[in-house]
């Protein structure tokens, strides 16, 4: 019998106990018809890590190690992982530079495997007989905690799930439902035609010799490495398929580890390595799968926003978020990849202003809206750069855009003089108005606005026309926190509004007062208590 020699590939930066578990997996793999290869890049942080990759090389045959020692900082935590523009490419380098040793090599395939992910025993054996020259065994990711999980797998652009012609217009019901079907299809075992795959994917080398690789396509600003694989694949010819037989598991979190234990356990005390029942595993019925909440995109406008607050609201939002839609208003320094790598793994659109609009606020504004409601939203939260919500909103928020009756939230705004006290007069007292900050998107529902080249608002003005109320959850405004930030600010009004037509003169000349009344914070105000 002719045994297929396969080279298994996979850049490694993990933690011991992850490592542990996905060498065991690679160790169970089946290979009655095919030679198995191991190429690791060794770009562990931890030298337990870096160690077992070594006895697994002195305890097999055919494993090579390559020593990396990049020293990039890589952070994951239990909410996600955090991935820069620099990682990304750099993981795209060494899969290259795999690619070009099953090149060199003579292998038949090439199955690459991120280190995070367990696979069945049957899994290198069963995608090699589809005869496929690009197909991945499916997981699926809880992206965020408390979110539903998604398969790694896509059907078009960044990481659309539903099907949508050219210049189509689908209805919100339309999608949803054709997003259901896409899942409902990934549930039942077969194989997929999908245009986006990565993380667990068996490659032919008739692809490698054509010269498909994870290099950036220059002009394609999609983010991560396998798009640009994928794309430049389907530019070559080559369709990308996914398999659902085998379902892999993906260890995204170190809570996932008990989990992963008994995934693992399963191959142990079965020698007849029966298809494992993932659902059952995961500890979710397949129904899971689809959105039991309504999905929230998170609407902003940015500007030189790197340096300030605007890591720490990304990070705070993307617990609740499922999309985003930012506005680059002209900013000359890292916010959009600051954006970029903190939304790593949530559907993210990016429009950038080579000239800022903020002269004319009702230009800007109607920009962000016309933008956000193009991505077809469910609710849009409408947060600026440096507004960050209490931590309760985390656990309220679902309530909040569960109910059938209410299309509009309205929060108190408070206005930060430093990082632990917010100031109270005459003068600054916005906290005692209630504001809307949360919308559900009607599409047809006439929005109107208010014409003002300043203070013009966020949303149309005629929104209060629907179901609205408030929420005793706050919202923290630090944007006049720093005594810079309050001068910059206390110019920029005076410059562009000089004779105070569309706001408070008195206002704007208290910004820089030298002793104003400062409350300090309390968090976890709960509906009831005093300010």
């Amino acid at each position: 019998m002719n045994r297929r020699r396969i080279l298994i590939g996979s850049p490694v930066h993990q933690e011991p106990e992850i490592l542990r578990l996905f060498l065991e997996s690679l160790l169970a793999l089946n290979k009655e018809s095919v030679e198995l290869h191991f190429l690791f890049i060794d770009d562990n942080e931890k030298s337990n890590s870096s160690e077992m990759l070594r006895s697994f090389r002195e305890n097999n045959l055919h494993v090579e190690i390559i020593e990396a020692n990049s020293g990039d900082l890589y952070i994951r935590d239990e909410a996600t992982h955090y991935w820069s523009e620099s990682l990304i490419w750099k993981v795209a380098e060494f899969k290259n530079e795999i690619i070009r040793r099953a090149l060199n090599g003579s292998y038949d395939y090439l199955f690459l495997i991120d280190s995070d992910v367990l696979v069945h025993p049957q899994t290198i054996e069963h995608l090699v007989k589809k005869q496929k020259d690009i197909v991945a065994e499916i997981f699926w990711t809880r992206w965020q905690p408390e979110a539903t999980p998604q398969p790694q797998v896509w059907l078009k652009d960044v990481y659309t799930q539903y099907e949508q012609e050219r210049g189509e217009n689908v209805t919100e019901a339309e999608k949803e439902a054709r997003y259901t079907a896409f899942l409902s299809q990934l549930k039942k075992p077969g194989i997929y035609e999908v245009g986006g795959l990565g993380a667990c994917t068996l490659i032919s080398r008739k692809v490698l010799l054509a010269g498909v690789h994870f290099s950036q396509i220059k002009n394609l600003s999609f983010w991560g490495e396998d798009r640009h694989f994928c794309i430049r694949a389907a530019a070559f010819g080559f369709s990308l398929f996914v398999d659902t037989e085998y379902p892999a598991f993906h260890i995204y979190r170190k809570s996932d580890l008990a989990k992963a234990e008994q995934f693992m356990q399963d191959f142990r005390k079965n020698q007849h390595n029966r298809p494992i029942q993932a659902r059952e595993v995961l500890g979710f019925p397949w129904g899971a799968y689809i959105p039991k909440r309504p999905q929230i995109t998170l609407s902003m406008v940015v500007k030189n926003e790197a340096n300030r607050y605007l890591k720490k609201a990304l990070i705070q939002h993307r617990a609740y978020i499922d999309n985003a839609v930012i506005i680059d208003d002209g900013s000359r320094d890292d916010t959009v990849e600051v954006c970029r790598e903190l939304l790593k793994g949530i559907p993210l659109r990016i429009i950038r202003n080579e000239v800022s609009k903020f002269t004319n606020e009702i230009e800007l504004r109607r920009q962000q809206w016309e933008e956000t409601i193009k991505t077809n939203p469910e609710w849009i939260l409408n947060l600026d750069a440096d507004e960050l919500f209490e931590e309760r909103f985390k656990t309220e928020v679902n309530d909040l855009i569960s109910r059938k009756d209410i299309d509009l939230y309205n929060f108190r705004l408070f206005d930060f003089w430093n990082e632990t006290h917010y100031r109270e007069d005459s003068y600054w007292c916005a906290h005692f108005t209630y504001r809307p900050f949360l919308l559900r998107y009607r599409p047809h529902f006439e929005y109107r606005w208010k014409v003002a080249p300043q203070h013009c608002g966020r949303f149309p003005e005629n929104i209060f026309q629907l179901p609205n109320t408030i929420s005793p959850i706050r919202l923290k405004h630090y944007g006049w926190a720093k005594w810079e930030d309050r001068l910059e600010k206390y110019e920029r009004f005076l410059s562009l509004d000089p004779e105070a037509k569309f706001g408070w003169r008195e206002q704007y000349l208290s910004i820089l007062d030298d002793c104003p009344n400062l409350v300090p914070w309390v968090e976890e105000e709960r509906e009831g208590s005093p300010a």
